[in-house]
């Protein structure tokens, strides 16, 4: 087992690396200071590249959206050396031309969620990240291109509305979505993306459109048998697209500002700062302490 660093990381179903071509697979259980992740993460090698893979339900889908530690995922991650992190996600429509089978690549964010851990701050270390643009423009568009390479239809930019859930949408609440303007809806990607960005990781969303969420008057209401059809269909589509991008993410620079998303964040004065918060966020934060 090496120590070296595994620079990229997906999160997405149990499904996604069990892939062709995915040789020297490994098992690393991670405990971090917020608690376990949702399942050992899975390393592998893939197309050359060592790759990180988590099941953000966990094996067997056994966590509601609310249940999953956002926190401990991201962290077990960063403690791998992971840089960039793709995210594979189902998400409803919320407009006629975005269709089932096809991906977006949001590049908004909208929280509509209530009870969930939003950051690893606080306890005495203040951060005010920001999030103007949520998802990495750079892997984003990468992304996009390798969807697209791969033989997808694929959406680029759209706003991601995410919900608490594990229930799906009212029709009062999807109909006053769409007059948000929000484009999908979903339940994992806040705090997720937040929290990717507070650990300087590039992130980025392949949000797969399963229905139509439940405003649609032709089509029929969002179901979880709906949803498990769309994405056992569109699980190749999604393999192909992550083996095209990992070398070229792996050979590439990280040209974008994500890498630097604490240098101007951290507010309190670090001669304040707790040693046990200090030492607890240690893996974020030493580099930009004094």
């Amino acid at each position: 087992m090496s120590n070296d660093p595994i620079r990229i990381g997906v999160i997405g179903g149990s499904g996604l690396y069990a892939m062709e071509g995915l040789s020297d697979v490994e098992e690393r259980t991670i405990t971090t200071p917020f608690g376990d992740p949702s399942d050992a993460v899975i390393i592998g090698t893939l197309e050359g590249v060592r790759v990180a893979f988590l099941a953000r339900h966990g094996r067997g889908h056994r966590l509601t959206p609310t249940e999953v530690n956002y926190r401990a995922n991201i962290y077990a991650l960063k403690s791998l050396g992971v840089e960039q992190v793709i995210s594979v996600s189902a998400c409803g429509s919320l407009r006629e031309h975005l269709h089932p089978g096809e991906i977006v690549i949001p590049d908004q964010l909208f929280d509509f969620t209530k009870k969930r851990e939003y950051t690893f701050f606080g306890g005495g270390l203040v951060a005010h990240i920001g999030t103007a643009e949520p998802f990495c423009p750079r892997l984003s568009a990468l992304l996009a291109d390798a969807v697209a390479a791969s033989g997808g239809t694929v959406h680029r930019g759209g706003r991601f509305i995410t919900i608490e859930g594990p229930r799906f949408s009212t029709k009062g609440e999807s109909h006053t979505f769409r007059a948000w303007g929000m484009d999908i809806i979903g339940m994992t990607t806040s705090p997720e993306a937040f929290l990717a960005r507070e650990a300087e990781m590039c992130y980025a969303v392949m949000a797969h459109v399963t229905d139509y969420d439940v405003w649609h008057e032709t089509e029929e209401p969002v179901s979880v048998e709906a949803v498990i059809r769309i994405l056992r269909q569109n699980t190749d589509l999604a393999q192909r697209a992550i083996r095209r991008l990992v070398p070229i993410l792996a050979t590439g620079e990280r040209t974008c500002e994500c890498g630097q998303s604490l240098a101007t964040a951290l507010i309190t004065q670090p001669d304040t700062i707790p040693p046990a918060t200090r030492e607890r966020l240690a893996l974020l934060v030493e580099h930009r302490l004094p």
